[in-house]
């Protein structure tokens, strides 16, 4: 007899359904898996040995034999512990296989059948949901499969549990469909704490609302990473889609929170130490980098400079498809990674190069030297590039009357209903931020008049502007004409966006 339960594999974020089928029959004593596993899914031989020792069951002394098909998709993973169980139980008629036929699933077995949490079951709940199957799953999976809108989940603690549960000795209770609260923002940090840096904050506002990307650059201790680390608190929460598809990153590489769902942008902080691997994803099972762990959110990468060329150099392609493709010899696996990257950097390796009184000796050699580590096709992907200087001490120690995240947070919201609204009128439901369009796009909706188009051709020339940063200019000063509710982009509206270009020539 052969005893069929439904499983899934893992390619990048793609769910792909697995069949695990278990024979048992005469023969020498043996325990084989086959179908392209890896060594985690072989030593689950032993955790389900285990398993069945708990259960008072006694696996025969028979030739048994585990196929996984299709067979060409490796296994990765411990979640194939439980549909492995499962299939034997079904082998030797300890439950009735047919009862659970239409079900997917996967967990991970201790060594006493209770079920372990296991990465990616938001996808599988997915996946089960589409092909109008139940999931079972661990029960600390839970609070993570319920955000699917799979109706049907089983959620067991241990694997009797489950067993009775099918023959209907005691029934699990499927879990709620969850329902997100987005109306609390609880940041531990404010734009308020930030004092000074007027021209930061307004090209943060201006970022944000336009979802830009941002470098800024300045002596030590101006507040470069504090302003980085507020960008999160002026963005608004993520939308039903957005955040399913960032808690199915976060699932797969097993880094989801307690409440099971990412409805707050990441933001990510990786050290200028990380490897390239570390930054765009991959290894042996092809896991999300912090590429993909940014999506939909921002990335922050403080000393640019100091990052490893080749770390710096693969974000080329990510930020102008917004997807990374991780390439192996028998596979190819795509992550999203629509980010907002913000980086920040000294003007010079000691960074007091322009302080006439500190800077050093080397000045400008160093500066140059040092600005030269980051190539000219990384720098001109920045929209904006603004100067942070140091604040007066006058600034610093006085009470200030700025303004709260949740102040500006709203007009940045108010600027992005405007840019979704427009971008619906020409049937673009997705990644319709200025900073994110297509160029055809804009050139649509950016429309400049004799004035502008003259002094926008002016600039162009005396700055010796690329093609590229000709439409980042004219994505900011589009969103900066959105910020004042102006249907035409107009003069001061491209003069605003050079202002944040220019600083990128000196």
């Amino acid at each position: 007899m052969v005893s069929r339960v439904r499983t899934v594999a893992f390619i990048g974020m793609k769910p792909i359904e697995i069949i695990v089928e278990a024979q048992i029959s005469p023969g020498i004593a043996s325990f084989c898996i086959v179908g392209l596993p890896d060594k985690m899914v072989g030593e689950a031989k032993e955790r389900v040995r285990s398993t069945f020792f708990h259960l008072g069951l006694a696996i025969p002394a028979k030739k048994i034999v585990i196929n996984m098909a299709p067979a060409d998709i490796p296994k990765i993973g411990s979640h194939y512990d439980l549909p492995i169980a499962l299939a034997i139980l079904g082998a030797i008629e300890a439950i009735d296989i047919s009862l659970i036929e239409n079900s997917i699933s996967i967990g991970e077995l201790r060594l006493d059948g209770s079920l372990s949490y296991v990465s990616g079951a938001i996808c599988a709940a997915m996946l089960a949901n589409e092909m109008n199957f139940s999931l079972i799953c661990p029960k600390a999976c839970e609070n993570e499969a319920k955000w699917s809108g799979n109706e049907s989940i089983i959620a067991a603690p241990n694997i009797i549990s489950l067993i009775n549960h099918i023959k209907g000795v005691s029934q699990i209770k499927s879990p709620e469909i969850a329902v997100a609260m987005k109306n609390d923002f609880n940041y531990d940090v404010d734009l308020l704490d930030v004092h000074g840096q007027l021209l930061a904050k307004r090209a943060l506002e201006v970022a944000a609302s336009g979802s830009h990307n941002v470098l800024m650059v300045g002596p030590p201790g101006s507040g470069k990473s504090m302003l980085a680390s507020r960008l999160r608190t002026i963005l608004p929460l993520l939308s039903a889609s957005e955040a399913l598809e960032t808690t199915c990153i976060y699932s797969l590489a097993g880094m989801l929170p307690e409440n099971g769902l990412m409805y707050y942008p990441p933001y990510r902080e990786p050290h200028h130490s990380a490897s390239l691997i570390s930054m765009v994803g991959g290894g042996s099972d092809a896991k999300p980098g912090e590429l993909s762990l940014a999506h939909n959110g921002v990335l922050f990468l403080d000393e640019l400079p100091e990052f490893q060329r080749s770390t710096i150099e693969a974000l080329r392609q990510p930020l102008e498809t917004n997807n990374i493709t991780i390439s192996r010899a028998k596979e190819h696996v795509t992550y999203p990674a629509n980010i907002q990257l913000i980086a920040a950097m000294n003007p010079c390796k000691c960074g007091l190069y322009g302080n006439v009184k500190k800077q050093c000796h080397k000045a400008p050699k160093c500066a140059i030297e040092y600005r030269n580590r980051v190539s000219g096709p990384i720098l001109d992907r920045f929209d904006i590039v603004v100067y942070v200087n140091n604040v007066k001490i006058s600034e610093l120690l006085e009470n200030h009357d700025g303004e709260t995240s949740k102040v500006v947070r709203s007009r940045v919201e108010s600027t992005r209903k405007i840019q979704q609204k427009r971008a619906f009128v020409y049937g673009i439901a997705n990644s319709f931020f200025n900073g994110k369009v297509q160029s055809k796009y804009l050139e649509d909706v950016t429309k400049l008049d004799e004035e502008s188009r003259s002094f926008f051709h002016k600039a162009i020339r005396y700055a010796s502007i690329s093609a590229r940063g000709c439409h980042k200019i004219m994505r900011v000063a589009r969103t900066i004409a959105d910020m004042e509710c102006s249907q035409n982009v107009h003069r001061h509206h491209l003069a605003e966006a050079l202002q944040y270009r220019l600083l990128n020539t000196t």
